[in-house]
């Protein structure tokens, strides 16, 4: 292993805290802030002469291999009075990881943590977090950033860079970075971070539920590290002066005092919903609380829109993105049946709906639960880190999609449709990490629940209201359809072939003009002299159809594709099995009679 050697450290003359500690008063105040304006003009200056330039961010490369790493917990401390505070240094490291993630640093190349983040200032999202100044933790803009340098400066010595500039924090809390030594404090813009690889790396920084991850990733294939990471458990915690705060010193005279707040008060939710599920209607109704958010791309129920039509009783707190919901359904309804040029459609309305309903994410959000169409947008704009994320989840992750088409397509070439419904590599790839790091998986669908042992919240589904007569006495097989190969048509039709059955097609044509020839076809006209109800499913989202045959009495024939809980009158058949289909269908008396 390649070693470097001991680090550069160049220090700025800032503006140095008295110690022993002295109460801050007004003048005091004054006097550091005009020394830190002087050295900030004087920085400025020096940057816009010779400064290091601005990195660009890259898309992640998936043969990447991570050289080091940094992990630090978000929620460090327990103090109530601190929580306000802490809350806005999870959405300052938020908005600062947006800025890093997926910077490529070349080889030899000067990374200034100041240049690549920008001023910390409100109106670029930053917020009221934790700040050092004058031996006292104060409120500040964008207060609570240290973490995320103290974590930059870890994984540069892991990586072996040379340290430019890095400043150690002038006063210390016990257990922290700064008590061993691997802290680096930044302060707009004079007090910076900077380092140079020896090699291209590329930066991850993203906040899960509880923890910042920093990671420098290998691009040139020359993996080097240095420096291991620090392993702080057990490790002797220095006696060391801590720096002060508001709600602790006992200072009541301080002209910096705020009042203790009497509670900080439970976490807001927030729900970002789509399409109007009844399960998922019921879940959000039970689950909203009349301080919480709910995010929707249409207001149906305001509209007459049923498929938006969410029940908002008791919210108060309700925001909608109808230019991009509309843009979205008109842009459907354009495509059609053209799967390729439909499925960009969805993706592209979803990605401007969850762009717009992002919004409602603000930093005392702590939970979030959110539709499946927008996990994985929300997720790479980084607006669900340091918050608990549940997903309603209404179809197969795209990871396992692909492979179960990939799979069929090889068996079967000549069933073209059975290649047109496929998305990007980076989008599987976000959503998967997102659905990995998701607390609760929130579906209704049986086969979806059981790809996510010990966390998914299964649902019950709704069934609906039919009537019983006349039901289940022909010899007519309905196949909810569409006519498209992914759905079975392919093994119903050779079916109704083998048993001189006729065929009752609820859905689109999709297969092309004559498709079940030589197989007679019927129209709909309700549930009489119908026998059974066929979908042998590689892929369904909802078996509405399903549950409402056996509502109805009527059997029902499925895959375990279709979500559907064991239960009197189903009976579950591998996918696209034509003869198991058959095997089934004999069992029937209406059909053997």
């Amino acid at each position: 292993m390649v070693r470097s050697s001991p680090p550069e450290l160049i220090y700025d003359s800032g503006p140095a805290d008295a110690d022993p500690w002295q109460r801050p008063n007004r003048l005091s105040a004054a006097i550091f802030a005009a020394k830190v304006m002087a050295l900030r003009v004087r920085r400025g200056a020096a940057n816009f002469v010779s400064g290091p330039r601005r990195l660009r961010r890259v898309d992640f490369e998936a043969s990447a291999s991570v050289i080091s790493e940094s992990r630090t917990e978000l929620r460090t401390d327990a103090v109530l009075t601190e929580a306000r505070l802490q809350i806005g240094k999870i959405e300052n490291l938020r908005v600062a990881c947006r800025a890093l993630h997926g910077t490529l640093i070349p080889a030899g190349a000067e990374f200034s943590a100041w240049r690549q983040l920008g001023p910390p200032m409100s109106s670029r999202g930053y917020v009221p977090g934790r700040m050092l100044q004058q031996g006292c933790m104060v409120p500040a803009v964008g207060g609570g950033l240290c973490q995320l340098s103290n974590a930059l400066y870890d994984v540069a010595l892991q990586a072996g860079c040379r340290i430019i500039e890095r400043h150690a924090h002038s006063k210390i809390v016990p257990g922290s970075a700064a008590a061993f030594g691997r802290d680096a404090t930044i302060a707009w813009n004079y007090v910076d971070l900077r380092f140079s690889p020896r090699q291209d790396i590329q930066l991850y920084a993203r906040l899960d539920a509880d923890t910042l991850i920093i990671r420098f990733l290998d691009r040139s294939g020359e993996l080097a590290r240095s420096a291991p990471a620090i392993e702080r458990e057990g490790l002797p915690i220095p006696a060391l002066s801590g720096p002060r705060d508001c709600h602790s010193c006992n200072q009541s005279a301080c002209f910096r005092r705020t009042p203790t707040p009497r509670s900080s008060g439970p976490a807001r939710q927030a729900f970002l919903v789509d399409e109007n599920w009844p399960e998922f209607r019921q879940y959000v109704q039970n689950a909203l609380g009349i301080d919480d958010r709910i995010g929707l791309p249409i207001n149906g129920a305001r509209l007459g829109l049923n498929r938006y039509a969410w029940s908002l009783e008791g919210a108060s707190n309700v925001t909608s993105a109808p230019i991009a919901g509309f843009m979205r359904a008109a842009s459907l309804r354009r495509a059609a049946s053209n799967g390729p040029i439909r499925r960009a459609a969805e993706l592209a309305g979803s990605e401007r709906i969850a762009r717009s309903l992002g919004r409602i994410l603000t930093a005392d959000i702590g939970a979030v639960t959110v539709a499946q169409s927008y996990l994985p947008f929300l997720y790479r704009n980084g607006l669900l880190g340091g918050r608990e994320v549940s997903v309603l989840l209404s179809r197969l992750p795209m990871a396992v999609l692909h492979a179960r088409l990939d799979r069929a397509a090889a068996a079967h070439p000549e069933r073209v449709s059975l290649a047109d419904f496929r998305v990007p590599d980076w989008l599987i790839a976000l959503e998967t990490e997102a659905l990995e790091e998701a607390a609760h998986i929130i579906t209704p669908h049986a086969e979806l629940a059981a790809m996510f042992p010990g966390r998914a919240i299964h649902l019950a589904w709704q069934s609906p209201k039919v009537s019983h007569e006349n039901c289940g006495s022909g010899r007519r097989i309905v196949f909810p359809g569409p006519t498209i190969a992914r759905k079975g048509a392919f093994a119903v039709r050779s079916a109704a072939i083998a048993l001189g059955l006729e065929i009752i097609p609820l859905g689109a044509e999709l297969e092309g003009p004559g498709f079940w020839a030589p197989a007679r076809v019927a129209e709909w006209r309700g549930w009489d002299d119908v026998a059974a109800v066929v979908q042998p499913s590689l892929v369904e989202a909802q078996p509405r159809s399903l549950l409402m045959a056996l509502a109805a009495g009527i059997p029902v024939i499925a895959t375990a594709a279709c979500g559907l809980a064991p239960q009197a009158g189903l009976a579950i058949i591998p996918p696209d099995n034509p003869i198991a289909l058959i095997s089934e269908l004999s069992r029937l008396r209406t059909i053997i009679h």
